[in-house]
């Protein structure tokens, strides 16, 4: 392997990757020996580092490997080729080459730097589309679209970081402007969201609280990483009847089923888990014990939930 130089940029270390990527660290050393790729460099202390361009091919292989590709058969194409198979890819899954261009207008001005009009037509589009509406129709798209276009390296990641931070202010500030349930109240389901420990995308949390909000359940946001030991925790303090936990395309999805079963066992009853998000685990290998939801079924999930408690209480 080769040695860092000085004026390279700082590369990813082996950790870095897997939270950034979703690719779990011993899947990366099985690839290295396999492909002959990645090729880390070496730190000083000789542990594996990852230089960006080799992040960045990383996340569109992943991404190719979540709609069914073969780590085998994409792994050895150039990063330039893997972009163009991602993009046919998502034509063949959205059945779209372009997006619509009301959000093309809004990814326009994320990559333009635009953030203070970013969040002021984001606002306009909420208060013309109530909060429900604005979610699924509007923002679980465009987050799609962003998310897209940061694994296929049209937007560069304080890019992406800047889009999270405009939406979560107006998100925050259209959930705090919500008639909050009364926690006393019976038909109000206790809802505590949070993420597992590997999970540090907090927008599908955020979208997923919002519905909730509006639906009237009361709800108590851990926001991301959560311990597991602490999650269980906060639910017996807070005496919650569901736990809702979100998981992106880019976690590990071992690890999403890992974390799911273990919380299961620690919580051992009484709790409901519901999950959701665009992670592999929760569409090819739906755990037994946890509701799958998609943001446009939360209201009819917690419709269900208050037949399903009153005819308990009756």
């Amino acid at each position: 392997m080769t040695t860092i130089v000085s004026s390279q940029p700082v590369p990813s270390t082996i950790s870095d990757v897997e939270r950034d990527t979703g690719v779990a660290k011993e899947t990366l050393r099985v690839w290295e020996r396999r492909y002959d790729f990645p090729q880390p460099l070496r730190d000083p202390n000789g542990e594996r580092v990852y230089p960006i361009e080799q992040v960045h091919k990383l996340r569109l292989v992943k991404r190719l490997i979540d709609l069914g590709y073969r780590p085998g058969k994409v792994i050895q194409y150039s990063t330039d080729e893997l972009r163009a198979l991602t993009g046919q890819a998502a034509v063949s899954l959205h059945g779209a080459t372009v997006p619509p261009p009301e959000l093309q207008s809004y990814l326009d001005l994320c990559k333009s730097h635009q953030m203070e009009a970013l969040r002021r037509k984001l606002s306009q589009a909420l208060l013309m589309m109530g909060l429900k509406s604005f979610v699924i129709e509007l923002v679980a798209p465009l987050t799609t679209l962003i998310g897209e276009a940061w694994a296929g390296g049209s937007l560069a990641t304080f890019e992406e970081h800047l889009y999270t931070e405009s939406l979560t202010v107006v998100m925050r500030s259209a959930i705090f402007a919500m008639p909050q349930a009364n926690a006393s109240n019976l038909g109000a389901p206790r809802i505590m969201l949070t993420t597992l420990p590997q999970e540090r995308h907090g927008l599908g949390l955020l979208m997923a609280e919002a519905m909730c909000v509006a639906e009237g359940a009361h709800c108590i946001s851990l926001g991301v990483q959560t311990p597991l030991l602490d999650i269980v925790e906060a639910a017996r303090v807070q005496r919650v009847d569901i736990i809702a936990l979100s998981f992106s395309v880019a976690m590990n999805a071992r690890q999403a089923l890992d974390g799911l079963t273990e919380l299961h066992t620690r919580l051992g009853g009484g709790v409901e888990l519901w999950a959701g998000g665009g992670n592999a685990a929760l569409r090819r290998r739906r755990p037994p014990h946890v509701r799958v939801y998609a943001l446009s079924d939360i209201s009819g999930a917690i419709a269900e939930w208050r037949l399903r408690h009153a005819a308990a209480a009756g």
